[in-house]
């Protein structure tokens, strides 16, 4: 029986849109000024989107109770969407760009061998944010947006990602974020009704 694991099963990312993937590693190669500004951001800017839920958080304590409901659901979007992504990889078993193209330009280190790449789970957390965020307030959504959007280009910058594991990763984001988003706006606005009403108005009003 094939290991779900071994070659014979896994995606083939290079034969997608592996030469794509070198143009723009190519690009990194010859953009050393920008290498280190990318790398900074691939690396820590998932940690601005928790920036951005608590900016959420605070502009829904001047809404209406399912504004709200959809602000204390955006980190449940984004644990909700790494999940599913941690799953359709597992199903899918793509061997990362650096160890399927090892000679191309490499700015992030290569990770471990069951460490895979389709689809990347930093763009898919940030995309459910951005969509999250947009049932809170669209010119928050706007911005979350625009940057979940560098976050993903970032990822293929870096050599991390081949670009439809970042395409296919706004997808499962945006899915998820959507649903969830929408069933708390919908099913939780009575909840946070009550929340308001208590102990917890400080914080919900």
């Amino acid at each position: 029986m094939t290991s779900p694991t071994s070659t014979t099963s896994a995606l083939d990312g290079a034969s997608i849109d592996g030469g794509l993937y070198g143009d723009i590693t190519d690009f990194a190669r010859h953009t050393h000024w920008l290498n280190g500004p990318v790398f900074a951001y691939t690396s820590y800017g998932v940690a601005l989107f928790a920036v951005f839920m608590l900016v959420g958080w605070w502009i829904a304590r001047r809404k209406e109770a399912p504004v709200m409901a959809a602000a204390l659901a955006a980190p449940v979007a984004m644990v909700l969407a790494y999940g599913v992504n941690d799953a359709v990889k597992s199903v899918f078993t793509e061997p990362r760009p650096c160890r399927a193209l090892p000679h191309d330009f490499l700015i992030e280190k290569c990770p471990p061998l069951d460490d895979y790449a389709f689809p990347s789970n930093h763009t898919t957390v940030v995309a459910a944010a951005a969509v999250a965020l947009f049932f809170v307030d669209r010119r928050l959504g706007a911005v979350a947006t625009m940057a979940a959007l560098v976050m993903g280009a970032s990822r293929v910058y870096v050599g991390a990602h081949y670009p439809h594991d970042v395409l296919v990763a706004f997808v499962v984001g945006g899915v998820v974020a959507f649903v969830v988003s929408w069933s708390a706006r919908r099913y939780a606005a009575p909840l946070v009704t009550r929340l308001r009403g208590g102990a917890l108005k400080p914080l919900l009003a």
